[in-house]
């Protein structure tokens, strides 16, 4: 293609770093976009040397963002993942983390006015219809990414970003549970089937003859174990009603252990080919909430505390992720909140 360019910032949301553009900003084309997000990574390429991916799916990322004209919603947030090593740019699911950016991305940008104190932006998600509402530090009126808040994954101490998410069962699958089951038998495997902002499909690792306490260099060199996986998700996608999705991202497969830091459950994520360093955010809340389904995989293996506002502790490779579970009389989960943080790394202008 022809060189062309866009005004775009760069930031890390949560555990993961990508472009943030405004939409009218980018080729309105959807063809002609992708092309232009792909040069803009380098890929396909597994280093991604022509480019300012970083040779990883967690740095590979885009979120697309505009003024929304929805009631009661401030932006609308359009999640693309680039994979790295093949020509493929896919909306086929939610980004938590780069979520997390969001926020302070539209109140940068002017989208968003900043109140005295913080300031609340309402985001549309236009993957899967889903709302959230991050929580933006603005002490004086002025946008900060200082403060206290830390996270596992991510050096340092930065302004919390609290995210609130709304109405999330079923976003992509059409249920919390797309086939009705707690439980699935796929390859021999009990799995459960679970979207709760994120598809999953969550199963023992003891089941797949691993600890579940491997770290991510052991796991993703370990292809038997990796084609199991697999083999397990291209069954799990059209009983989703996600359909075909041997190209597609989702859903993630979590394999869940008794935890042993003091957590809820532990957890290692393939986000879908690659083991993950930590976990996506939303998978984190479909995990939790596999947790208090009694006989799955998940509540098998977990701590769960007591009262309806359950505080569980997912452990992954490099810590845990805590999410806010409240429950009804029924114990089903009416509401997920989750803390993140983000930075601005760069302002400017990115060629293709």
């Amino acid at each position: 293609m022809s060189e062309i360019a866009a005004r775009c910032m760069w930031m890390r949301g949560g555990t993961s770093k990508g472009g943030y553009f405004l939409k009218h900003e980018l080729p309105a084309d959807r063809a002609a976009r992708d092309a232009f997000l792909l040069a803009v990574m380098g890929s396909p390429d597994p280093r991604q040397i022509d480019g300012m991916g970083g040779a990883d799916p967690l740095t590979s990322k885009v979120a697309v963002v505009s003024r929304s004209d929805r009631d009661g919603i401030d932006v609308d947030y359009l999640f693309l993942q680039v994979f790295v090593d093949q020509a493929i740019v896919s909306d086929a699911q939610n980004c938590g983390n780069i979520l997390a950016g969001v926020g302070p991305f539209a109140i940068e940008r002017g989208l968003v006015a900043a109140c005295e104190g913080e300031t609340r932006v309402a985001i549309h998600m236009e993957n899967t219809g889903q709302v959230a509402v991050a929580t933006v530090q603005t002490p004086g009126g002025v946008l900060t990414y200082a403060g206290d808040a830390a996270i596992d994954g991510v050096p340092g101490t930065h302004a919390p970003v609290p995210l609130a998410f709304r109405d999330t069962a079923g976003s992509s699958c059409g249920a919390l549970l797309p086939t009705g089951n707690t439980v699935d038998m796929i390859e021999g495997v009990g799995v459960t089937l679970i979207d709760n902002g994120m598809p999953c499909v969550v199963m023992k690792a003891s089941d797949l003859g691993i600890t579940g306490y491997e770290d991510r260099e052991w796991l993703d060199g370990a292809n038997p174990l990796k084609a199991r996986i697999e083999a397990i998700r291209l069954i799990a996608g059209p009983m989703m009603n996600l359909g075909d999705v041997a190209d597609t991202s989702v859903p993630k497969m979590m394999l869940v252990a008794p935890p042993r830091a003091g957590g809820t459950v532990c957890v290692r994520s393939f986000i879908p080919h690659r083991a993950h360093a930590t976990i996506g955010v939303l998978g984190a809340v479909s995990v939790a909430t596999a947790c208090l389904l009694p006989g799955s995989p998940a509540a098998d293996v977990a701590l769960v505390p007591d009262g309806a506002r359950k505080t569980l502790s997912v452990e992954h490779p490099t810590g845990e992720m805590s999410c806010v579970l409240e429950t009804d009389g029924s114990g089903a989960v009416v509401s997920a909140a989750l803390l993140r943080t983000a930075r601005k790394l760069m302002d400017g202008v990115v060629f293709a």
